[in-house]
């Protein structure tokens, strides 16, 4: 057995000093959903650390907080039971809700957080879509300073981000939500709860007078990484909001993911998922647009 070396650091400065002192053998440490399950069954896919740095209780990163002007920030800590129960996010980001509500079981929801799903870059990752839709960025600190990366440039393969060995995830910030939003992330796995998507759907569209302003669209598990289909929102935007421009999005949804076959599904089978949760998601965010629920 390995032994790792364990430091609690008494702000995010110290933090980010212990990770860039390590050569890439130091790994932050926060819900440790991912993170303590990967040391013991797979280590040399997260460098085979020396050195878990616990940023946990750090306040910066346990901020969860709205503003009407600067909308959104998501501390990388804050679990996903204080999401999904908070009043605002309820009301303003109910895709947030969708997601932050399927990331494991109610045991895991008490550690996990919105942040950690993000740095664990799995392709089916249920928090990204949402993410992505909403035009999210992710705040990094790092050795260097600070710096803002958009969500859907932030992971670059399976279990791979932009983050350098020196540098934490500190928040995510999502814009306040215009007159007439609405979002929905809907999947589909083989069981009931506590499964990974088989493919995933993320989206936002923002709705006037019967016609889509603005819409944005991403995948999971249909990729290396979740997918933001840029293209398929576009196609919405300016149109009718109608059955026939919605199934046109979906075409586009379908045709851009890159699935693989596995246990869980064909690609095939997963473009088709693509599609259809593609134009449920959209006929849910219109609804929610129009205030419903």
């Amino acid at each position: 057995m390995k032994w790792i070396d364990y430091a609690k650091p008494d702000s995010l400065e110290g933090a980010v000093k212990l990770l860039g002192e390590s050569g890439g053998k130091a790994r932050p440490f926060a819900g440790g959903t991912d993170l303590l399950v990967l040391m013991r069954v797979n280590p040399a896919r997260i460098g085979s650390p020396d050195l878990v740095v616990d940023i946990k209780g750090l306040p910066e990163l346990n901020e969860l907080s709205y503003d009407d002007d600067t909308g959104l920030t998501i501390g990388a800590a804050v679990e996903c039971y204080k999401i999904y129960s908070d009043k605002v996010v309820k009301e303003k980001y109910p895709a947030i809700i969708d997601s932050s509500s399927l990331i494991g079981g109610i045991q895991i929801q008490g550690r996990a957080s919105i942040g950690g799903n993000l740095c664990n870059a799995a392709p089916s990752a249920d928090s990204i879509p949402s993410l992505i839709a909403l035009g999210a960025t992710a705040n990094l600190l790092g050795s260097s300073g600070t710096r803002q990366v958009a969500v859907e440039d932030f992971c670059k393969g399976p279990g791979k981000t932009v983050l350098s060995d020196d540098e934490v995830l500190v928040s995510i910030s999502l814009p306040a939500p215009k007159h007439n939003q609405g979002s929905r992330y809907i999947r589909f796995i083989p069981r009931n709860e506590m499964d990974i998507a088989v493919a995933g759907v993320g989206v936002s569209v923002v709705v006037e007078d019967g016609t889509f302003q603005e819409a944005k669209i991403a995948l999971s598990s249909v990729a290396p990484t979740p997918l933001y289909v840029k293209e398929a929102g576009e196609s919405l935007i300016g149109k009718t909001v109608n059955d026939e421009n919605i199934s046109v999005a979906a075409g586009i949804a379908k045709s851009t993911a890159s699935p693989i076959t596995d246990m869980r599904g064909t690609a095939e089978y997963r473009k088709h998922l693509c599609e259809v949760l593609t134009r449920r998601a959209i006929n849910t965010a219109i609804e929610r647009a129009n205030g419903g629920k």
